[in-house]
């Protein structure tokens, strides 16, 4: 290619094959066509079609979490941008470096607002407001160096998407071939090293504990090793839904995902725990019932953002750093240190167990489902979940997880990314199964994805637990208003038709026995898969916390 013939949009494509990218996601769209024609021409990286910009936008997303690079998205303006803010809301959320590309209108009528295609005034702020940052490139000599900004920032901790607009005439520009191609490495920053006198103070205090633990958060993904260095002095963990796998769940000494929030029984192990370092966690306020879940006052904080520092729990200490590095500072200093009271790890274990029981006997004929999952999926298969109220309950918190990087939900609590997110994640997994659970209602909002699924020919296996309507809005309709539901009941299509207009393999399940050996006969399958779990049929799924009680209170109160 001849330098007066090398574009924008060719440096862009070449960009991206710089900093390792071997798979992207998105819309081919007037406005965006240049950058897209160049990824064809090279053929470097793989493009998957997405059928909406917000399924696009979960893909990528996904993609991001479960290979810990950058998941790029190309969308049109305008209109496609906005379909794909929803994606990138959610992986604000997940704290996920995804790199949004967009086109926008021809610079001449940019910010005037005089009705040319796709041009929506603002969307600069719209994209800044909606992810981590927000670029416009304004002339085609700044063009790489804010795309290197861009993806430097998204995969800066904290993570997050970023985006940057490219008008479509900046595209097509012609421009030297920068010479920073040749040597590219993005510039993020080395992991955050703790102060070494804020080690020194922590583990003075930690020196004291009796009966300490860790919280695992999403920061904390890289921080296995460190992780395992404190439980192998006595520590116990624990994790957040977003820091699930960072120590294997089957480990006797952590409680996995089942955190508190819905067991009675952990929340009372807790009162005897004399110190908690939590790694990289914000403490969500969705998981820690709006801050009521009260953990020991002994408190220890870590995280790389300072703004953590009291934003969510009180802390006795902050410390900003990386959790990896912190925690491995610490389990240093307190080798020979720290003398743990023998029967921490007896109580723990009894605990775990008793606790696991305890929230499966909540779950109805849904009891065995966790078990007979676990037994059908390969160990490294990913486990992706829309938020159903099977995830909510189980799937989010006693299904088992056995690597950092396996699970993926979204954590802004929102129905509908489930079918996206495994896809995504699918195009990341490098061969392993993946395993989708999603509700009706979110699978409604993007099944036209499973087109994507065929087309790519996903490893993925997609379960549609089916139970006629919103099952979550019943629970808190019944708990909140008296029982009077409104809007809940959804009319969906025929799943078995529907697989097979889109060419998969269909498996159905009416007996809650049949459930684990009729998804394991669907992972046989090569290439996507869909099981439908009849929830009719099986029976209804109940309640559970804090919905399991209100309607309790609220008769009281009539009473």
């Amino acid at each position: 290619m001849s330098e007066s013939s090398y574009t924008v949009g060719d440096m862009v494509a070449e960009f991206l094959s710089r900093v390792g990218v071997t798979t992207a996601f998105g819309i081919v769209s007037v406005h965006n066509v240049p950058m897209l024609d160049a990824i064809g021409r090279r053929n470097a990286i793989r493009y998957v079609m997405a059928r909406g910009e917000m399924g696009g936008a979960h893909m990528a997303d996904a993609y991001a979490r479960v290979t810990g690079g950058l998941g790029v998205l190309f969308t049109s303006t305008g209109p496609g941008m906005a379909n794909s803010i929803g994606g990138l809301v959610e992986a604000r959320f997940a704290a996920s470096p995804v790199l949004h590309i967009t086109g926008q209108t021809a610079t001449k009528f940019l910010d005037r607002d005089m009705g040319t295609v796709h041009d929506v005034p603002g969307q600069t702020a719209i994209l800044a407001a909606a992810g981590k940052a927000g670029y416009r490139v304004r002339a085609a000599s700044e063009a790489f160096g804010l795309l290197v900004r861009a993806a430097t920032e998204a995969l800066t901790p904290p993570r997050g998407p970023v985006s940057i607009e490219i008008p479509i005439d900046i595209q097509r520009m012609p421009i030297a071939r920068p010479a920073g191609l040749d040597t590219l490495t993005l510039p993020v920053p080395a992991p955050l090293a703790p102060s070494e006198a804020a080690l020194d103070e922590v583990a003075e205090i930690l020196s004291r504990a009796k009966r300490p633990m860790i919280w695992l958060g999403n920061g904390a993904r890289e921080a296995g090793e460190g992780a395992m260095a404190l439980l192998g002095l006595g520590f116990g963990a624990v994790s957040s839904w977003n820091g699930r796998g960072i120590l294997a769940e089957d480990h006797p000494m952590t409680f996995g995902a089942l955190h508190g929030n819905g067991s009675p029984r952990i929340l009372s192990f807790y009162e005897g725990v004399d110190a908690m370092v939590v790694l990289g966690s914000r403490l969500r306020g969705h998981e820690t019932m709006d801050f009521t879940l009260k953990l020991p006052t002994n408190l220890i904080h870590v995280d790389v953002d300072a703004a953590a520092d009291g934003r969510t729990y009180p802390n006795a200490f902050f410390l900003q750093g990386d959790a990896q590095l912190v925690a491995e500072g610490l389990a240093r200093r307190l080798a020979g240190r720290i003398q743990v009271d023998p029967g921490f790890a007896a109580d723990f274990a009894e605990t775990k167990r008793l606790a696991n029981e305890e929230y499966l006997a909540t779950l109805g004929p849904y009891a065995t489902f966790p078990a007979q999952l676990r037994a059908a999926m390969p160990r490294d298969a990913l486990w992706v979940r829309d938020i159903t109220i099977s995830n909510s309950t189980w799937g989010n918190r006693v299904l088992q997880v056995y690597a950092p990087r396996d699970a993926v939900h979204p954590v802004g609590a929102a129905i509908g990314p489930g079918l996206p997110l495994a896809i995504g994640a699918a195009m990341g997994a490098e061969g392993r199964k993946t395993v989708a659970m999603v509700g009706d209602g979110g699978f409604a909002m993007n099944m036209t994805e499973l087109w994507t699924a065929v087309q790519e020919r996903a490893q993925l296996c997609t379960i549609v637990m089916n139970d006629r309507g919103y099952g979550v809005i019943r629970h808190i309709q019944d708990a909140v208003v008296d029982g009077r539901r409104f809007g809940h009941d959804l009319m969906g299509p025929d799943l078995a038709k529907l697989a097979a207009v889109a060419g998969m393999p269909f498996f159905r399940v009416e007996r809650a026995e049949d459930f684990g050996a009729m998804v394991a006969k669907a992972l046989e399958a090569d290439g996507p898969t869909l099981v439908e779990v009849d929830m009719i049929a099986i029976g209804e799924f109940p309640p559970y916390a804090p919905y399991s009680t209100m309607g309790k209170h609220a008769e009281r109160a009539r009473m």
